[in-house]
């Protein structure tokens, strides 16, 4: 499987260079200095080619190419952004790359409490605190009726948590999920955050799938011509959040996604770490059944907490998830194929911080060390799933 990494720009406080050093060949990267929802330039493209070149690497994966939140919530004026999308996807194939990763996560991307949540070893992970979300939600950000959205044993705890928390944590959780991670369309100030949410009013999971569907329809047709395959990326995490519906967080809205519009360029990004989140997403189960539409996988873990819905990142090779079984399904998967079928690209995500990466900058979850260890632990297991297959080293 093709080994990738995710590197953020030019910006990036891991360079190209480091990457070069990790033994993945393919980069993940996006022209995030172009706005949201504009069309990507070929030239802008090419540049950054040239500079993925350079460093002996190549653009492999597009993450992301933005989805409009016009087009999330269905207004009028999708269509107009859907044309821009459309002609990004036609620049990109012109410059020869073949796979977007993108997602369709409303007003939030993928979100976090804590940053340097710290671990037993000295190293630190990324944590959602499910009492930290509600409290926030219900208490610092006032969203009308927002108490209506969490089980009453829910509200207590979060209650709980409210209280015994100082004023720097509250203001921790408040700036960490206004902020946005790496990645993300938007930050907010609270005010924003209202607004961009009760945009949604209204919406409904029926509603937004119809909203998906939208663009899918006009989408995976263009991507499909010009030979690229699309791969959309789950929720993270794979529930509502702050009473807006989400609809890519279950082996059912996967299925839902896939017979929408059939089509080979119409596929998933299995990002295991962000499904695992749900005991009731059986990972290697849908690493099965959805094997000949899975184009690229994030390869990492995550550990459930009591409550079932607060999590941290895990050692990539541990936690709730069998990454073994996923990669024995990922590697039958590229056996069938052949040489002459898709390729399957993997990356490790979300790494913790350790030893250097804790005196260095990095974006959040996204340290050198960290992710090079989880990418060399997953190197491993496919070694070990190639072996056994062959029945030795071949």
């Amino acid at each position: 499987m093709e080994k990738t990494w995710r590197w953020y720009g030019p910006a990036d406080p891991v360079t190209l260079r480091d990457v070069r050093q990790t033994d993945a060949t393919g980069v993940v990267t996006a022209l995030h200095h172009v706005a949201n929802g504009e069309v990507w330039a070929v030239e802008d493209i090419r540049e950054r080619q040239r500079e993925c070149e350079h460093a002996g690497l190549y653009w492999s994966i597009v993450e992301s190419v933005p989805v409009h939140e016009d087009i999330r919530r269905g207004l009028a004026s999708r269509d107009q952004w859907i044309e821009k999308y459309c002609t990004t996807l036609r620049n990109l194939a012109a410059c020869g790359i073949d796979m977007v990763c993108y997602n369709f996560m409303p007003a939030l991307d993928w979100t976090r409490t804590d940053l340097d949540w710290p671990l037993p070893n000295g190293g630190t992970a990324l944590r959602f605190d499910a009492n930290a979300v509600a409290a926030f939600d219900i208490w610092v950000l006032e969203r009308s009726h927002a108490e209506e959205s969490y089980a009453p044993e829910r509200v207590a705890t979060a209650r709980a948590w409210f209280d015994a928390a100082g004023a720097d944590e509250v203001e921790a959780v408040t700036r960490t999920l206004l902020a946005g991670l790496p990645g993300s369309e938007e930050s907010y100030s609270i005010g924003e955050f209202r607004e961009a949410l009760a945009a949604y009013d209204g919406q409904t999971h029926e509603s937004m799938r119809g909203n998906l569907r939208y663009f899918l329809e006009r989408v995976i047709p263009v991507a499909e011509e010009v030979g690229i395959r699309m791969a959309i990326h789950p929720d993270d995490p794979p529930f509502d959040l702050f009473g807006i519906p989400r609809v890519v967080s279950t082996m059912a809205d996967a299925q839902w996604i896939l017979d929408a519009v059939p089509s080979p360029a119409n596929g998933l990004t299995l990002c295991v770490g962000s499904y695992g989140v749900r005991a009731d997403n059986d990972v290697v189960e849908m690493a099965h059944r959805f094997a000949d539409r899975i184009y690229f996988s994030h390869l990492r873990s995550t550990r459930r907490e009591a409550d079932q819905e607060s999590f941290h990142e895990a050692v990539h090779i541990d936690g709730d998830i069998d990454i073994v079984g996923v990669v024995r399904e990922l590697v039958s998967e590229e056996r069938r194929r052949g040489d002459a079928g898709p390729r399957i690209s993997i990356r490790s995500d979300h790494g913790h911080r350790i030893l250097d990466d804790l005196h260095r900058a990095s974006a959040p979850g996204y340290p050198l060390i960290g992710r090079m260890k989880g990418l060399a632990e997953v190197r491993g297991v496919e070694l070990a799933v190639n072996y056994a297959i062959n029945g030795g080293i071949s």
